[in-house]
């Protein structure tokens, strides 16, 4: 993230509205992240990706960008695909 888009953020997210719907999409980008560092880590470009797991790369495009929400089967085709498994867990909600 560059600077001024942080700044931005930061100031957005003194309203509590914007912090709470924010924070609502954090697993979406839980996921984005997880998939953007397994492909950069293996050196993948989304062609790559596409061409191993049979998903186009516009798709995968998609997902990357938070424009799509991936299904169980598309993410442990991404996870095969990058000789990898799907590890998703219900985490209890920590009380503050």
């Amino acid at each position: 993230m560059n600077k001024d888009f942080r700044e931005s953020l930061n100031e957005q997210l003194k309203d509590p509205e914007f912090k709470k719907e924010y924070e609502a999409l954090e697993p979406e980008f839980q996921i984005i992240r997880a998939m953007l560092e397994a492909r950069d880590k293996l050196n993948l470009t989304q062609k790559d990706l596409a061409e191993l797991s049979g998903i186009t790369q516009a798709d995968i495009s998609r997902l990357e960008n938070g424009n799509a929400n991936p299904s169980i089967r598309t993410l442990k085709k991404l996870a095969l695909a990058m000789n990898m498994t799907l590890d998703i867990k219900f985490v209890p909600l920590v009380k503050i």
